[in-house]
Formats: structure tokens, sequence, C-alpha cells
């Protein structure tokens, strides 16, 4: 017995594992990060095996109802697997759209040996030197980040080492230590946390346009196992029909035997009751071979194929072809408004104009002169072994310095870009402009498209139930008329070829009423598939 959960028709998601590969999804310094940073990945997916099909196993045959049947599409169904992961890069959208504001840490350390001749006395150099050697080893870390207002700063702190042979300088080895910090405040492009946030919010729209999309595709998928379900049954009563028509062909057959044996019957005449029952033999064996060609169909969309030791089972569905007409009964303004409100494709085409207005405002952004604040901030200072009293130091004396905020460096700044003519930006606000017409337009030809789907759509509704209900009454009548040939036949006033042409006329009867049966269900999922309310009626899920 499947879940509560699973026989409500909940979807599946997770069935392609992918093994070996991370993605990073913490941040420095935690120890995961190295894991998912550095880790080896590899191209290696595991697929999952069917699931729940043993349940569904009665006897020596897989019985399924309709509910059930649909639950195993929407677990096992390899196509509807494929577009579930359609989300997975909408949603890798999202992640990259945020990565305007990741913060970025530098680190650089060099280490430079210089070696020059001497070449005035202002070097420093003793009597005994001629050459001037120094030593230089910067390093330098910075911290930086774009904010959700458009501004962005930088923290850096850079320390450096000089020595030289250079009698001349007051410390030697010198160090220094400078701290400084810089901001920047766009004024009018790229300003607020609205025109910053739009690639966030188009990646987000879009998202919705592929969920309404997914949504969309699932209707049709569902729709299809659907009618793969049906045309099993319609095989099934189709072979019924055939077999039946076999047993009134071989008793008409037998009949006429016993009259040829009580000389009742010409000789030349057993041959159309012969014929008949080959003619029969013949259409049960096509029927026969056409239910396991749509069996076969059945299993590829609940994946039964792919499980040896169920595959071969043969295949007992339990819904009934029959179904009161009463129940059918639509009306065709609320079906409209219906469709109007759940349609996906109606959705997404109405999301994209969202998506046009983010694009508009961008375009609007673009087209702004670029205005911008900055301001700066420097803390230095010095230590080192200083030569004039030789008074040893190092770091520490310079760090203090610089924390002691005895040398600082400010200032600031204000930056203008005016574009003078920017042909691109103007012609990125026409598309935007041309873009939502259109989407505007497509809006409106979606909705008269789902409006004529579901006249289309009732009215095939409408005329199943009234071909029904003529076709029924047709095999009422061919029963009656097979019933008094057989009468006068066995009364000798009639010929057997009538009776054969009766005989055939019940079961094109048969089959015309089978025929509308599934023609009904099937015009009964057509409405519920284009006013969109499918994979609600059948209790399926999104997850």
């Amino acid at each position: 017995m499947l879940p509560r959960t699973f026989i409500a028709g909940i979807v599946i998601v997770g069935t392609v594992l992918a093994s070996g590969a991370f993605a990073q999804l913490t941040s420095f310094p935690k120890p995961s990060y190295f894991r998912e940073t550095f880790s080896r990945s590899t191209a290696k997916v595991e697929l999952q095996d069917p699931v729940h099909l043993k349940d569904f196993v009665v006897g020596d045959r897989l019985e399924l109802s309709l509910k059930n049947y649909l639950a195993l599409v929407m677990a096992n169904n390899t196509d509807i697997q494929i577009q579930m992961l359609s989300l997975d890069i909408p949603k890798d959208a999202i992640m990259r759209a945020f990565s305007t504001w990741d913060p970025l840490a530098r680190a650089s350390f060099s280490a430079n040996r210089t070696v020059l001749p001497s070449t005035s006395t202002l070097d420093g150099l003793t009597a005994t030197t001629s050459t001037l050697s120094s030593l230089s080893q910067p390093a330098q870390f910075s911290y930086g980040q774009t904010l959700p207002t458009g501004a962005n700063y930088s923290v850096t702190y850079s320390a450096g080492k000089n020595s030289t042979a250079s009698r001349n300088a007051l410390y030697n080895p010198s160090l220094s230590s400078n701290l400084a910090f810089s901001a920047s405040q766009p004024l009018l492009k790229n300003r607020g946390s609205y025109v910053n946030r739009l690639g966030v919010m188009i990646a987000r729209s879009r998202l919705r346009m592929s969920e309404y999309t997914l949504r969309f595709q699932l209707l049709t998928m569902v729709n299809a196992a659907e009618n793969a379900y049906w045309d099993v049954i319609a095989a099934r009563e189709n072979l019924k029909v055939a077999e039946g028509a076999r047993e009134v062909s071989a008793a008409f057959l037998k009949l006429s035997e016993k009259q040829l044996e009580l000389g009742a019957l010409s000789p030349l005449d057993i041959y159309n009751p012969q014929q008949q029952l080959a003619n029969a033999d013949l259409v049960v064996s096509q029927a026969r071979f056409a239910l396991a060609q749509t069996e076969n169909a059945l299993r590829k969309q609940i994946a039964v194929d792919l499980d040896p030791a169920i595959r071969k089972l043969p295949i007992v569905l339990t819904e009934s072809v029959d179904i009161m007409t009463e129940s059918t009964a639509v009306d065709t303004e609320q079906a409209v408004t219906r469709a109007m409100a759940n349609r996906p494709d109606l959705k997404s085409a109405v999301q994209n104009l969202d998506v046009d207005e983010l694009a508009i405002a961008s375009a609007r952004n673009g087209l702004l002169p670029n205005l911008s604040l900055s301001v700066n901030y420097s803390a230095q200072g010095v230590g080192g072994n200083f030569l004039p009293t030789n008074s040893p130091g190092g770091l520490p004396d310079a760090i203090s310095q610089m924390f002691s905020f005895g040398y600082p460096g400010y200032g600031f700044g204000i930056n203008l870009i005016l574009p003078i003519k920017s042909h691109a930006a103007a012609a990125d606000m026409a598309d935007a402009l041309v873009n939502r017409k259109r989407d505007t337009l497509t809006v409106r030809t979606t909705q008269q498209s789902i409006r004529l789907d579901i006249l289309n759509a009732v009215v095939n509704l409408q005329g199943s139930v009234e071909q029904l209900k003529l076709a029924k009454l047709a095999r009422d009548f061919a029963q009656k008329n097979l019933d008094a040939e057989n009468k006068k036949y066995e009364l000798g006033t009639e010929i057997n070829q009538n009776v054969i042409l009766a005989q055939n006329a019940l079961v094109q009867a048969e089959s015309n009423v089978v025929v509308n049966q599934i023609g009904l269900r099937r015009n009964l999922l057509t409405v519920l598939t284009k006013t969109g309310e499918l994979l609600d009626e059948r209790g399926i899920v999104i997850q």
C-alpha cells in the first residue's frame, strides 16, 4: 500500500543523483568550504530504480486503478523527471544574480632584491663599497564588497620591509604599515536597492515563468499518460467485442452445421457462416495484438519496462469504461473563467510582462549619467632600526603609529560620466518597450486561444454525450434485429446471409458504443486539460 502522500500523487523529485560533486554552499573559512571548493568532482550519475511497482502486484498480475497508475507515472516516468530538472537552471540563475554583492578578499606578497652601481656620493655608501643593494618586501591584504544600495567599499592593509646598503637611510631596515579605507556611492545611475536588485528580481520572475511552463508541460504529459490508460481499456473492450462476435459466429456455424446434417441447409450455404467465423478469428487476433501494443506503451509510462521482475506480468486496469453522462455537464463560460484563472501558459505570459517592466527599469537606468561620490581615508606608520640613535624598533612601532592616526591622509571626489549620445542605451530602451508591447499582445492572443480551446473542448464533450446515447440506441436495435433474424432463420423463413449481415451490424454497433465511451472519457480529459484543472483533479501536487 502506498503512503497517503504518494496516493495523492505528490511528485517525487531527486531521482537523478549526481555523485562526487559538491556545490559551494558555505563561505570561507568554514572547513566545508575547502572540501566543497577543492573536492574532486566526477560526472558520474546514479539513477534510481522504479519505485512502488510491487505494491500493485496482485497474485501474478499488475492491477492498477487510474489514480494509482497516475501516481506511478509521476514517480517513475523518465520524461517527467527530465522536466522536473528544468527548474534547476533558473534557480541557479537566482544564485548567480546575487554574485554582484559577493565580498572579495585579496592578499599579495613579493620580495624584490636590487643591486645597482653607485653613481653619486649621495648614495651613502662606504669607501669600500661601490654597489647599492636594497631589498623590498611588500605585502597587502584587502577586503571589498558592493552593497545593495550600489555603494562599494574596500579596506586595505599594506605593510612592507625595506633594507638598503645606504648609510643615508634613517631606518634600516624600515618597516611600514598602512591602513586605507575607500568608498564610492552612485548618485544617479545604479543608485538605490531597487535598481541594483533588478537582476535578482528578473531571475526570480523567470523562475516563476519556468514553474508555470513546467506545470503546462506536466498537464500535457499527464494528459498523454491518461490517454495511454484509456488506449489500453479501449483495446481491451474492442477485444471483448471481437470475442463476443466470434462466439456469435461460432454458435451460428454450429446451428448451420446441424441444419446441414438434417438436410435443411444446402451444402453450398455452409461457406458463409464458415467465412464469418474465419473473419471473426482474424478480428480477434488483430484486437489481441493491438491490446499488447497499447500495454507496452502503458508499461513505458510507469517505467515498469525497467523492472525485469514485473514487466512481463499481465496488466489489469480496474477503471470502468462506463460513465454517467449527467456528470459531464459543463457550463462553457464558467469553464472559460476557470481556464483564465488556472492555465499555466497564460500565467507564464502574464509573468513575462513583469520581466518586461523590470527590463524597462534597467534600460532607463542605463540612460542616466554616471555621477558618484567617493571618499578615502588612510593612516600610516613607520618602524625599524633608527640609525641616528641606534634605537632598535620593529613592526609594532609602525602599527602603533598607524593606529594613533598621527599621519592621516584623506580626501573626497565627485566623478561624472555624461553620455552625450548613447546609442546602445537608447536601443536597449527601445527593445524593452517593443518586448513589452509584443508580450502584451501575446497575453491577449493566449486568452483568445484559451477561449477557443474551451469552446471546442466543450462542443466535443457535448457531442460525445449525444453520440454515446445514439450509439447505445443503435446497438439495442442491432441486437433486436439479430434476434429477429435468428428466429426467422430457425423457422426457415430467412437465409443465412441476412443473419450474417445482422451479426456484422451488431458487432459494428457494439464497437461504436466502445469508441464513443472512450471518446467521452477522452473529451472530458481534454476539458480538464484545457481548463488547467487536470493536475488538481487528479490529486497531483508539484513540489
